[in-house]
């Protein structure tokens, strides 16, 4: 692909090839919400100039205003020379198709758990039936919001440590309109939660171990660290998870957590639990589904 130089980058589709070719030439690392530098360049330009992020050919003729070129190409320039991912960049980040608020203050939104959500494979007869959620480690808020359009008669509660993403959770919760049926609550996992009870559970907690933390890209660490690390072997919130979820499920309450790559790690260190695992067409095995049933019976 022939890159075209600044002075002559007078279309979106001539800045466009242009990040590419930038992107392409610096090994970025992806991940938050791309996997390729064209992915990555799309979005950023899109979303930037505030276009549907969904396609790109109907604008590749267009001609950005002076002002709108010179913040395209200062954040490209940001996004090679600070490696900072692009939601950070554009201040927001979408899963399927629903947009989210997205700053420094937690973790990008991603989570396979949001496309089981969004693509409703999860193993739940009636979601009509579904009236009281938890998602716990909430961060921005984006799997609380996406489980309050999927369960549309639920009652969301979302529960994190940090101040600054409740904060913005907040921001995303009013953005959604979901107020009235979102609660947030600052505490560790279920501590603010004394005595309530729900018909699901889910969970994208920090689990990343030790030596992966060690060896994350640029891109990762502009991440807030308490988001991502979970002790030597990245299981430390999930064993708490387990042991406390069985007091805070219904009887026919289930759990949905992600763990990433800890799946062996998991299964040695709970031999005796019967774990279901859920994929998607990215993930095989970073998703476990328990009823409450199979937690107190183990």
């Amino acid at each position: 692909m022939t890159v075209p130089n600044k002075r002559s980058l007078d279309t979106l589709g001539e800045i466009f090839r242009f990040a590419v070719g930038r992107f392409r030439s610096v090994r970025l690392a992806y991940g938050h919400g791309t996997t390729n530098a064209r992915d990555e360049a799309a979005f950023l330009v899109l979303e930037a100039l505030r276009l549907p992020i969904d396609r790109l050919d109907p604008y590749l003729a267009l001609r950005p205003t002076a002002a709108e070129r010179a913040r395209l190409l200062t954040l490209i320039d940001a996004r090679v020379s600070l490696r900072l991912p692009a939601p950070y960049l554009v201040g927001a980040a979408y899963m399927h198709g629903v947009r989210f608020h997205a700053d420094r203050r937690a973790l990008i939104p991603r989570s396979f758990i949001g496309d089981m959500l969004a693509d409703g494979i999860l193993p739940i007869g009636d979601a009509g039936k579904v009236r009281h959620v938890l998602d716990l480690c909430t961060g921005s808020g984006s799997l609380a919001i996406l489980a309050a359009l999927t369960f549309p008669r639920a009652r969301i509660d979302a529960a994190d440590l940090s101040v600054g993403a409740l904060a913005l959770a907040r921001r995303n919760v009013a953005s959604h309109r979901l107020g009235d049926r979102i609660a947030l609550h600052r505490g560790d996992l279920f501590a603010p939660l004394q005595g309530r009870r729900y018909d699901l559970i889910l969970s994208n907690p920090p689990y990343v171990d030790a030596r992966a933390m060690a060896k994350l890209p640029p891109e990762y660490r502009h991440e807030p660290r308490m988001a991502l690390a979970a002790g030597d072997d990245g299981l430390d919130l999930a064993r708490r998870i387990l042991a406390e979820a069985p007091r805070h499920l219904s009887k026919e309450g289930a759990l949905i957590c992600e763990i990433g790559r800890g799946r062996a790690r998991l299964e040695a260190a709970f031999p005796r639990l019967s774990f279901l695992w859920l994929d998607t067409e990215q993930s095989e095995g970073e998703v476990f589904w328990i009823a409450r049933k199979d937690l107190v019976s183990s």
